[in-house]
């Protein structure tokens, strides 16, 4: 059986199936693993079967890479295609990732300086010592 044949709706995609022709995920069997882990929903309803049917329409919402991703089903697919085929089946709803300068501005480093001869000694200082033991 190829795994584009769904069976007797053909308006639907099984969920694992299209993460995988989505390319959100490398393999379906990870697509499975992370359905089942319960951590995406469908039109807000948590799911956590693989064989769950998504229609066109459908929104989905899970996290992925650091990041909350929200997508709108824009076509169930036939095929894992190139990057472009995969990026038309659907429409990104995510709220933006925050740009790297805002990033940065908003942590609050400060520089710790530790007084000299506290901490692990530096490689000058190993050296010295083991020359040390060795006479």
């Amino acid at each position: 059986m190829s795994p584009a044949k769904v069976g007797p709706d053909d308006n639907a995609r099984r969920l694992d199936l299209w993460l995988w022709f989505a390319r959100f995920f490398k393999s379906r069997t990870l697509a499975t693993r992370f359905v089942q882990s319960g951590k995406l929903r469908v039109n807000n309803d948590v799911i956590k079967k693989a064989h769950h049917n998504l229609r066109v329409g459908d929104v989905l919402t899970f996290p992925k890479a650091n990041q909350v991703r929200v997508v709108k089903l824009l076509d169930l697919g036939l095929r894992r295609g190139p990057a472009q085929e995969a990026q038309a089946l659907y429409e990104d709803l995510s709220p933006a990732a925050p740009k790297r300068e805002d990033r940065k501005s908003s942590e609050n480093t400060v520089a710790v300086v530790r007084e000299p001869g506290s901490g692990r000694p530096t490689k000058q200082q190993r050296r010295a010592l083991n020359r040390l033991r060795q006479h």
